[in-house]
């Protein structure tokens, strides 16, 4: 296998984490241009959902659904968005994005044009990370 960053990503954005479950690693996302912007990665490299036992599918679906319910709780959005790509990262992660009827791009996908990242600083991340930690509770 050649180099996978998500696979590293756990630790390389250590700042960023917010909480480890059983079959996968959560982050913040660094660009806040979408409040809650949040990664959900599985730990064991794949590629495909199909790759991986029943078991850890099903678990997974409910690691995600978690993590949403704490975001939806957090920052009470619109909807939440669910991101399953892996065109450019072929590691098996979750966009899960807080979308709200204001933001520039509502009803359009987050990558339906660039923007400008918005990064916080350190004490804003940890706020932000604490509040969706306390949801996890």
């Amino acid at each position: 296998m050649s180099y996978c960053p998500m696979c590293s990503r756990w630790d390389a954005d250590s700042d960023l984490r917010i909480i480890e479950l059983p079959h996968s690693y959560v982050i913040f996302n660094r660009d806040q241009y979408f409040p809650g912007y949040t990664l959900l990665f599985v730990k064991e490299h794949a590629t495909e959902l199909f790759h991986l036992d029943l078991n850890v599918r099903t678990a997974l679906m409910e690691e995600l659904s978690f993590v949403a319910q704490a975001l939806y709780a957090t920052y009470r959005p619109d909807k939440i968005n669910y991101e399953l790509l892996g065109n450019m990262v072929p590691h098996i992660h979750w966009h899960i994005v807080p979308r709200f009827s204001t933001d520039s791009l509502w009803p359009r996908p987050i990558w339906a044009e660039s923007h400008e990242e918005l990064h916080l600083s350190p004490d804003e991340y940890r706020q932000r990370i604490e509040a969706i930690r306390s949801a996890l509770l």
